[in-house]
């Protein structure tokens, strides 16, 4: 599939955004077959954790432009929420290796998953405020639970980036090592998922998940509802505009 390579050795699948000249933005056929991938692992014995990241300076830097401009794409969000679904779902677990640019939706994956590990260099913005759009791929309630309501709106309101860091001080990531020593700790890290107690660790995750209830479906709907709203504005046309021509936008509330 162009922009997804899916490989698996010892245990491991390991799911890749590959479209690193355009920071791995995604499109709806990448997301359909990033979630494909993962759910087929849910039945296959010989995957026992799911590696989940991006090639290039990009984990992966939201919604590719295209799939909104000059006219949105509305199956895009069902893809993203398809592989939302697919990454908390999945009785394995995943772990997103966060190599650079994580923007927009990127941080709903990385949200979703299990265990996330960052370079240092690494940075997360939501963005989705300076397109005119609300936060989606259930980071409307998977972000406040991980860093609170209070640091959640700021990053939120402000597209304020969010040093990998930070990430982890915050509690939005399992961890940050540095750049050279990233490639090395996220084969370790997978490495010991695949050799951990896999009905353990699936009941594990399905007690987080039964504890969740559900607040993250619900918070789907709410976001899908949300954006159809929010595409309907001018302030949408215009935040779009403003980015393919890479300037600041002039909203105006309608």
């Amino acid at each position: 599939m162009d922009g997804i390579d899916i490989t698996h050795r010892d245990g491991v699948l390991r799911v890749g955004f590959n479209r690193p000249d355009r920071l791995n933005a995604v499109d709806t056929a990448m997301l359909v077959a990033a979630a494909a991938g993962i759910e087929d692992a849910a039945t296959d014995e010989a995957v026992r954790a799911i590696v989940l990241t991006g090639e290039g300076r990009a984990f992966c830097a939201g919604s590719a432009l295209s799939n909104m401009f000059p006219e949105p794409d509305h199956s895009i969000l069902d893809a993203v929420n398809r592989l939302v679904g697919a990454i908390k779902e999945v009785p394995k677990p995943v772990l997103v290796g966060v190599n650079g640019v994580t923007a927009g939706i990127g941080c709903s994956f990385a949200l979703a998953a299990d265990l996330v590990l960052a370079k240092e260099s690494a940075f997360f913005v939501l963005g989705f405020t300076d397109l005119g759009i609300v936060p989606d791929g259930g980071a409307t309630y998977l972000l406040p639970a991980a860093i609170g309501r209070a640091r959640a709106t700021r990053m939120t309101f402000l597209s304020e980036r969010v040093t990998a860091t930070t990430a982890a001080e915050w509690g939005m990531i399992s961890g940050v090592v540095a750049d050279d020593a990233f490639d090395a700790t996220l084969a370790e890290w997978a490495s010991r998922l695949a050799a951990g107690p896999t009905v353990a660790l699936a009941e594990t995750k399905k007690a987080f998940a039964a504890a969740e209830g559900d607040m993250l479906r619900d918070a789907l709907a709410r976001e899908k509802a949300a954006q159809d709203v929010c595409m309907a504005t001018d302030d949408f046309v215009e935040g779009t505009r403003a980015a393919t021509e890479k300037r600041s936008p002039r909203f105006r509330g309608i």
